[in-house]
């Protein structure tokens, strides 16, 4: 078997270098694809500077995963060699437990995480459980597609979820790398969509990328002003905010979905949650086949993640643009 070659943080903190590794053999289910590019994801960061304390180094990161399908094991059917595919956060489950029967394999207590581990997508192969690899629709630019594989899914799936309707009215907080793809979902799902955000300079461009109103996040009278007004409110931020304004601008049996990782504990009144019969729920990942939906939907509304590239070989350098909060609004890396 020859070596795959990519990108790696030795120590927590450091800058990447190259990094060459033996697969070992491929397994019966798997599928070796060529990576042809890959999102540059928070998550990814926060693995390499072992922010959530489940590193193991060396660590090759990358879990926004597109690339062609080069070998695959004897008991793959659902991919062909040559396929253009997509991988995300997770690569592998155990196909046996409850949720995984289910249909909701994201929930698997074994489920394998894609740079957990074991190596990601900052490389030249890859390899994944052929479940999770999921082919390509037509209409979708391989080089742009991969956020989709993790920031995408993560705020598509409470619309699957939480049966969203298109008649409901819909706030998104934080116009990031996720919460601009979840403007595009609102918008095209048919609801009515407000963008809370703190940088109101940006206010013509999130109207562009589907927010019918734009609300600076950062004053609490104008949140107040929409009390009761928002089916859900979607947090993509992985900061505390004054969660009871954002709670009080929920309709009766309104929902806010927190996606973004706050690592402080969140202040949630009792009041704001009973009166109303409101919840707060949290979402992480989607199924291989809300995945799959995730994508047709994106194909069929002509949505993309809006990128910005670098080729593999300056990963650092897409890092640091990354933690310097300029990105607009995912980054890529390219293999040449």
């Amino acid at each position: 078997m020859s070596k795959y070659h990519g990108y790696a943080a030795m120590e927590a903190g450091q800058a990447l270098q190259p990094y060459s590794y033996d697969p070992g053999p491929l397994a019966d289910d798997q599928v070796e694809i060529d990576v042809i590019a890959c999102g540059l994801c928070h998550s990814d960061v926060s693995m390499i500077d072992n922010e959530w304390g489940a590193s193991k180094y060396p660590i090759v990161g990358g879990h926004e995963i597109i690339g062609r399908v080069s070998a695959k094991g004897p008991l793959v059917s659902n991919v062909e060699i040559g396929q253009t595919v997509g991988v995300g956060w997770l690569s592998g489950s155990c196909q046996n437990c409850g949720s995984c029967v289910s249909g909701s394999q994201h929930h698997c207590r074994n489920a394998a995480a894609t740079i957990i581990r074991r190596e990601g997508g900052f490389a030249n192969k890859v390899r994944a459980q052929s479940l999770w690899t999921i082919p390509l629709p037509e209409g979708l630019d391989p080089q742009k597609a991969g956020p989709l594989f993790c920031g995408g899914i993560t705020v598509f799936s409470p619309f699957v979820d939480f049966q969203i309707s298109p008649t409901d009215k819909i706030a998104v907080v934080g116009i990031g790398g996720l919460g601009h793809l979840a403007l595009k979902f609102a918008n095209a799902w048919g609801c009515e969509v407000t963008a809370f955000t703190s940088s109101m300079d940006k206010r013509d461009e999130l109207l562009k990328l589907g927010a019918h109103h734009v609300v600076n996040s950062k004053d609490n009278d104008a949140i107040k002003a929409l009390k009761g007004r928002f089916d859900l409110v979607l947090s993509t931020v992985n900061v505390n905010l004054p969660w009871y304004h954002f709670l009080s601008a929920l309709a009766p049996r309104g929902r806010l979905v927190q996606v973004g990782i706050v690592t402080e504990p969140m202040a949630v009144p009792t009041f704001s949650i009973i009166t109303g019969q409101k919840s707060v729920s949290g979402s992480d990942t989607g199924s291989p086949s809300t995945i799959a939906k995730m994508l047709q939907f994106c194909a069929r509304h002509k949505i993309e993640p809006q990128v910005e590239f670098f080729p593999m070989t300056e990963i650092n350098s897409a890092i640091e643009h990354l933690k310097s909060g300029k990105a607009r609004y995912r980054i890529v890396l390219t293999n040449d």
